[in-house]
C-alpha cells in the first residue's frame, strides 16, 4: 500500500476495499461471505487492516495469515485512498474521511449487553460509536426489520443508517441441513448415533461460565455407542483464555471423546449435525432452534437484552437441571420436539431467508460505486464436511445386562461410558460392571486394573492374533477377557483360564470391547462359550446376532 503501490502491483483495481480485522469473531464472519461476493471481480483490491485495540484480539493475526489475507496495520489505514471499510466489529475507530463503513453483525442481530471498553458502563453490541453514526459514513446490516425498530428506541442516531441484509451464515446453515448425517458420519457420529451439541457464548453468565464440567458431565451420563458431544466454545473465550487453558479445563471431557470444535468454520457445520442443542443465551443457540433442532437451556444471562429473539428463546426453550438425570432430559428434548416449534422465534431473527448473499453484494457494490456483475447472484453452497477434532476414547466403563430374547436365546445388553468421566460406579442387582481398556490407554493404573483389554487395530492373521493374545494374558494378569478383531472379519478372544473364543457378529462393524463385553458377561453368568448363539444389543442404538465358539490353539510347531 502506499503512493508508489502502483510500481509493485499485479492486480490493479479500480476500487480498494479495507477489512477492519479486530477480534476473531467479526473477522471470521467476514471471510466466510466475502470470498463468494468479490468472486471474478478484479476491479476491487482487498486489504485487511489490523485493528490490535479489543480485549479479544489474540488469533486474528493467525486467522487471516492462514487465509493467506494481505495485513495492513491499523496505524496505516489513513495513509491509503479506501472506497469502503468493510467490518464486523462495530467497536472501531476508523479515520477521518468520507469512506463509507459497513458494519455485518457478527451474532444474531442486538441481543446482548457487553462491557463497554471506553467506560465502566455496559453497551449494545453491534452499534457503532455515536461520532460515526453523526458523520453518515456508517451503514449497520441488520437481518429483521424489528431491528431497526429496537435500534431507533435505544439509538435515536441509527435513523435512516440501517441496511435490510439477511443473515449470510444462518443462510449458510440452513441449505445445508439435508447433509446432516454426512457431517455426522465426518465427525465419527456412526448412523444410530445422536450429537449432543454443547454452545457456550463468553462471560460469567454463559454455559461454561456457569457450569464448565457441563461437557464431562454429559459424556458420563449418556452411553458411548449411542451419542457423542460436541462443544462449540465462542471464539472470545479462547481468545482471553487461550487453548491450553480451556483443554487443561476439560481434559477429562476431552479424554471422554468431547469433540472440541474449531472456533473458525467447522462450527458452522457440527451445529448442522447436531440431534440436540444444550445452550444458552449465545447467537449459535438460537441458530440451533431456528433451524429446528431440540434444544435446551443450561444457563441463560441477564445480558440478554428483552424483546429480541433470544430473549423469546430463553422464555421458550426448556431449561437443562445440571444437577439432574442428564439423559432423561435430553432424552425427553428430542422426543417431545417438532420441528415448527421454534419457527415464530426464527421468523423473529431472520427475514426473508435465502437472500442475505445477494442483498449484501448489491449493497457492497453499491457503496463502492460500482455496477454489480452481471453473473446472477453468488451461489449459497452448503458447508464443507468437517474433519473430527476429537480424541480417541481408550478406556470405558462398562455395563452389562444379560437377560432371554423372544426367540429363548441369551440376550446380552451393552452400555459403555468413557471411564475418564465414569467416576466410582456399583454394579446393580442385574448388572455386570467391568473396566475395558485398549492396549493404547496411556494410564497404567487403567490398564492394570481392566478386567477386558482390547486391540483396537485389526490383527492381518490369526496366528498374529494369537501371539497378541498370549502377550496380553500374560503382561496384564488382571484381565480375565482380552479381545481382538481380525482383518478377514470377525472377533478372537482369550480367556483368563486359556480358552480360545471366536466371535461371528452379523451386520456392521463393531469396536471388538463390544464383544469382549458379551464374553465376559458369559464368564460373569456361567453361560457356554461354545457353539453359543446370543444377541448382541448395543444401548439402545442397535441389535446383532452372535455366534461364539472355541478354537482350539493351533500346533506349537506352527508359532512363529
Amino acid at each position: 500500500m502506499g503512493d508508489d503501490a502502483h510500481r509493485w502491483s499485479t492486480f490493479h483495481g479500480e476500487k480498494t476495499l479495507v477489512v477492519a480485522a479486530r477480534t476473531v469473531t467479526s473477522t471470521a464472519r467476514v471471510l466466510e461471505c466475502l470470498p463468494a461476493l468479490l468472486r471474478d471481480d478484479n476491479r476491487v483490491t482487498v486489504v485487511f487492516a489490523y485493528d490490535p485495540t479489543s480485549a479479544f484480539n489474540d488469533g486474528v493475526l493467525d486467522l487471516l495469515r492462514d487465509a493467506g489475507c494481505r495485513i495492513m496495520p491499523w496505524s496505516q489505514l489513513g495513509s491509503i485512498a479506501a472506497d469502503l471499510i468493510l467490518s464486523a466489529s462495530e467497536n472501531i475507530e476508523v479515520p477521518q474521511g468520507d469512506c463509507p463503513v459497513l458494519v455485518l453483525p457478527h451474532g444474531i442481530g442486538f441481543q446482548k449487553l457487553v462491557p463497554d471498553s471506553r467506560t465502566p458502563r455496559s453497551r449494545l453490541s453491534g452499534v457503532v460509536p455515536d461520532s460515526l453514526l453523526e458523520s453518515g459514513r456508517a451503514w449497520l446490516a441488520v437481518s429483521h426489520p424489528d431491528q431497526e425498530e429496537q435500534l431507533l428506541v435505544t439509538h435515536p442516531k441509527t435513523s435512516g443508517r440501517t441496511l435490510l441484509i439477511g443473515d449470510p451464515c444462518f443462510d449458510e446453515l440452513a441449505i445445508s441441513l439435508p447433509q446432516a448425517s454426512a457431517y455426522r458420519r465426518a465427525l465419527g457420529v456412526a448412523d444410530g448415533r445422536r450429537l449432543v451439541v454443547v454452545s457456550s457464548t463468553w462471560g460469567p453468565t454463559s454455559l461454561l461460565g456457569r457450569h464448565p464440567q457441563l461437557p464431562a458431565e454429559l459424556l458420563a451420563s449418556l452411553p458411548y455407542d449411542e451419542y457423542r458431544v460436541a462443544a462449540i466454545i465462542h471464539p472470545n473465550v479462547w481468545s482471553s483464555h487461550g487453548s491450553w487453558q480451556i483443554r487443561t479445563l476439560q481434559a477429562a471431557a476431552l479424554e471422554a471423546g468431547l469433540l472440541l470444535m474449531p472456533t473458525i468454520h467447522a462450527w458452522r457445520s457440527a451445529l448442522v449435525a447436531g440431534s440436540v442443542v444444550v445452550g444458552d443465551h449465545g447467537s449459535v443457540t438460537l441458530m440451533g432452534a431456528a433451524l429446528g433442532k431440540p434444544t435446551l437451556l443450561a444457563a441463560f444471562g441477564s445480558d440478554a437484552v428483552s424483546g429480541t429473539a433470544v430473549a423469546h428463546l430463553g422464555r421458550s426453550a426448556p431449561r437443562l437441571d445440571p444437577q439432574g438425570n442428564l439423559r432423561r432430559q435430553i432424552e425427553a428434548a428430542v422426543q417431545d420436539h417438532t420441528p415448527e416449534r421454534y419457527a415464530a422465534i426464527s421468523e423473529l431473527a431472520f427475514a426473508e431467508p435465502g437472500q442475505a448473499l445477494a442483498r449484501l453484494r448489491t449493497t457492497l457494490y453499491r457503496l463502492l460505486k460500482l455496477t454489480e456483475p452481471a453473473s446472477g447472484p453468488p451461489p449459497l453452497l452448503s458447508l464443507p464436511q468437517p474433519d473430527p477434532p476429537g480424541t480417541t476414547v481408550t478406556s470405558w466403563m462398562v455395563t452389562t445386562a444379560v437377560t432371554s430374547s423372544a426367540a429363548g436365546h441369551p440376550l446380552v445388553t451393552v452400555r459403555r461410558h468413557p471411564a475418564a468421566v465414569s467416576g466410582n460406579r456399583e454394579e446393580a442387582a442385574d448388572t455386570y460392571l467391568h473396566l475395558a481398556c485398549d492396549e493404547e490407554e496411556r494410564d497404567h493404573r487403567l490398564t492394570e486394573s481392566a478386567s477386558v483389554l482390547v486391540r483396537r487395530r485389526f490383527a492381518p492373521t490369526t496366528i498374529s492374533a494369537l501371539v497378541w493374545i498370549q502377550d496380553a494374558l500374560s503382561r496384564f494378569p488382571g484381565s480375565r477377557v482380552v479381545a481382538v478383531a481380525l482383518s478377514t472379519g470377525g472377533f478372537l478372544m482369550g480367556t483368563r483360564d486359556g480358552r480360545i473364543v471366536e466371535a461371528t457378529v452379523t451386520g456392521p462393524v463393531i469396536a471388538p470391547g463390544l464383544p469382549a463385553a458379551l464374553v465376559y458377561s458369559c464368564l460373569r453368568a456361567g453361560l457356554p462359550l461354545d457353539d453359543a448363539f446370543m444377541t448382541l444389543r448395543i444401548g439402545d442404538v442397535r441389535e446383532e446376532d452372535v455366534t461364539l465358539r472355541l478354537r482350539p490353539l493351533p500346533p506349537t510347531g506352527s508359532w512363529p
